[in-house]
């Protein structure tokens, strides 16, 4: 019988347990997307806190994809010495280091991107902060190119995985979507020319980083928004990469439009409310032969061993949770199975705009009281 503690591997990477930390922003790098002492410190204490893989915060593979201040950047080959202190700070504790790539498409600004947005085709949709131009075929061309480089970069300074972001409304899932994507070529129209970019970019990556290293890819199973990606389209997207080796399909679901049914919803208060993308994962587990992680409102230990025993999904991913609590796998681990201390208000991701990195308000509001009184 599966446990949520098994130790694993995928492609050779040797995983001590099924949990896993999705990517979520820190806000904790420079301005031109250079890794910081305090992300590698951070990165440390979540390996510390015993999660078997550590996926980074979204990192930018071209200086226009930028969404957020101090966003990860893998865009640059001066700063593989930098992503190299990540991957080692990681392995001080014993845990495996993942990179995620992302490109954010038309959702950025070009304020924050130095550039007009880019997308499939130049559409104004809610997800949007602006309208887009449309992307060339070359212009797909070079950003599959930046892709490939960044996985590359990310296997030069000894990180032990990458995995591309094709989920949340970036520029990967704009091309999955019949909303965002009306292109009338070979990028458009069903989803065989949807999932184009999506193929191409991870066969430029494959064939940057080789066969023998561990290529996962993060994916909505829908967009839960009217006229988005739809879960029979995210099947038929999931049946390609596994028929071409893709390593693990971590499952989302929702865009920033997407009302009360976002990437990050509120509210999960009761067992009812937890695990939202599970029946997308499930669904996608049962038609593809790779490892298929699920991720979205995981907070009860009866759930997610639950998850994992009935081979639901491999394995078990979480960001806020890990925020208010680094040390809860290690916890679960010794017997305390206690539910996650987070409450999903989302306060986390304010100080990061406000002081260079998130963590929970919740946490620090109670330290503090406990202190005054005291």
């Amino acid at each position: 019988m599966r446990n949520l503690f098994d130790e694993t591997s995928i492609k050779g990477m040797h995983l001590a347990n099924r949990l896993v930390r999705s990517a979520t922003w820190e806000g904790m790098c420079a301005e031109d997307g250079r890794p910081t002492d305090k992300l590698a410190a951070y990165y440390e204490s979540l390996a510390a806190g015993g999660v078997g893989l550590v996926i980074s915060g979204y990192g930018y593979v071209r200086s226009d994809g930028k969404q957020l201040p101090g966003q990860l950047g893998v865009h640059r080959d001066e700063f593989i010495p930098d992503l190299r202190k990540l991957a080692d700070a990681v392995h001080r504790q014993g845990g495996k280091f993942c990179v995620q790539l992302v490109h954010c498409g038309g959702q950025t600004t070009e304020k924050m991107s130095g550039a007009q947005p880019v997308a499939p085709s130049s559409v104004k949709v809610e997800q949007y902060p602006e309208l887009p131009a449309e992307l060339d075929n070359n212009g797909i061309k070079e950003l599959t190119g930046c892709f490939a480089r960044s996985a590359a970069r990310a296997r030069e300074a000894g990180c032990d995985a990458v995995q591309f972001h094709a989920a949340h409304g970036y520029l990967i899932n704009q091309f999955l979507s019949p909303l965002t994507n009306r292109r009338d070529d070979s990028y458009g129209g069903n989803i065989d020319g949807r999932h184009r970019f999506l193929m191409e970019v991870y066969r430029a990556v494959r064939h940057e980083v080789g066969a023998d290293y561990p290529v996962m890819v993060k994916i909505n199973g829908c967009d839960n928004l009217q006229g988005g990606l739809a879960l029979e389209d995210a099947v038929f997207a999931c049946r390609q990469l596994d028929e071409e080796g893709i390593d693990a399909i971590e499952v989302s679901g929702g865009t920033p439009a997407s009302g009360f049914e976002t990437p990050v919803r509120q509210g999960i208060e009761t067992r009812i409310n937890e695990a939202y993308n599970l029946p997308l994962a499930y669904r996608i587990k049962n038609a593809v032969s790779c490892p298929v992680m699920v991720v979205g409102g995981l907070r009860s230990y009866e759930l997610v061993e639950g998850i994992i025993r009935r081979e639901e999904a491999d394995y078990v991913a979480f960001a806020r949770p890990l925020i208010r609590e680094p040390t809860l796998p290690l916890r679960w681990a010794q017997g305390n199975e206690v539910h996650s201390r987070c409450i999903s208000c989302n306060g986390c991701f304010k100080p990061g705009l406000k002081e260079g990195g998130i963590y929970c308000v919740v946490e620090k509001i109670e330290r503090e009281s406990r202190n005054a009184s005291l």
